[in-house]
């Protein structure tokens, strides 16, 4: 059976961060934990301590994510999101505030008229994020 896992790649500025955002994003979520993180040891290609692999579960959906040293031209892009659909109006509240809290903010937390109430949020790691409550 075929199995899609979300995927983060940590390069550029935001190398170093993804042991961060993992656990802070497990705190956000409920059914959320981290499964495992792996670090480089010495003499494996990427700074020693890096995150070689991370293993982390969102709201029950599996995340991975990673450090990358080498020189990418590429990094988040608002346009690959992660997309919640929300409980209830403190939910929404809660994970817009924590979310665009050191980010940037794409739509502001409102009614529009696909939606009781939405937003579209960057994290300071750069990752995106759609919120929803229909």
């Amino acid at each position: 059976m075929q199995k899609l896992t979300t995927f983060l790649l940590f390069v550029g500025e935001r190398r170093g961060k993804p042991d961060e955002a993992v656990k802070f994003y497990v705190t956000l979520f409920r059914n959320s934990h981290v499964e495992k993180i792996e670090r480089y040891g010495p003499n494996e290609g990427e700074q020693e301590g890096t995150v070689k692999q991370a293993r982390f579960t969102l709201a029950g959906q599996e995340f991975m994510a990673m450090d990358s040293g080498l020189d990418h031209r590429f990094t988040f892009t608002p346009a690959m999101l992660i997309f919640v659909t929300c409980e209830s109006e403190e939910e929404i509240d809660k994970l817009f505030a924590k979310l665009s809290e050191g980010g940037k903010v794409h739509m502001s937390l409102n009614k529009y008229p696909f939606s009781r109430k939405f937003a579209w949020a960057e994290d300071g790691y750069g990752v995106s994020w759609q919120l929803n409550l229909p």
